[in-house]
């Protein structure tokens, strides 16, 4: 089981790296700005536990709580990234029919459900308003996460 979890780990690294990669590189070619909905979602988090992010105090909003929303925000996804590999890791051992590409397609579905439904209930973002774009950018670095951490997993599973 262990070794389930750390092979997880390590694919879920991997597979988020491969997310950021897609990420950033259509942020690069199509010139679109960085979602800011995960610092947006640091926020309401934060002020619905009343934890102030600022400096000076709660209530305040100042340049360190937009930097530690921001900086949240990218470790909510890498949360998600990790776990979800761990996830992996502990479940594959009981799913071993469960074809490759359908663990993939799955695999990826699920970080994109964990990352957007939190998004959708705090009222953050609403999944009926992003057209085609929108989707395509949450839907596509989502399957090549789910590829990545997949062949990742069992290539790490079968190298013995």
């Amino acid at each position: 089981m262990l070794r389930g979890v750390l092979f997880g780990v390590v694919a879920g690294a991997m597979g988020t790296v491969a997310l950021n990669v897609v990420t950033y590189a259509d942020m690069a070619i199509r010139g679109r700005p960085s979602s800011s909905a995960p610092s947006k979602m640091v926020s309401i988090l934060a002020e619905k536990v009343g934890l102030s992010l600022s400096s000076q105090g709660k209530g305040s909003q100042d340049q360190a709580a937009q930097n530690r929303e921001s900086g949240l925000g990218a470790l909510l996804g890498y949360v998600n990234g990790l776990g979800m590999g761990v996830a992996y890791g502990l479940l594959r051992s009981q799913l071993d029919d469960v074809p490759i590409p359908l663990a993939s397609t799955a695999v990826g579905l699920a970080a994109m459900a964990a990352s957007d439904i939190p998004l959708f209930a705090l009222g953050v973002s609403d999944p009926r308003t992003w057209g085609v774009s929108g989707w395509a950018a949450d839907i596509i670095p989502h399957i090549i996460y789910g590829f990545v951490t997949v062949t990742t997993y069992e290539l790490l599973t079968n190298s013995d």
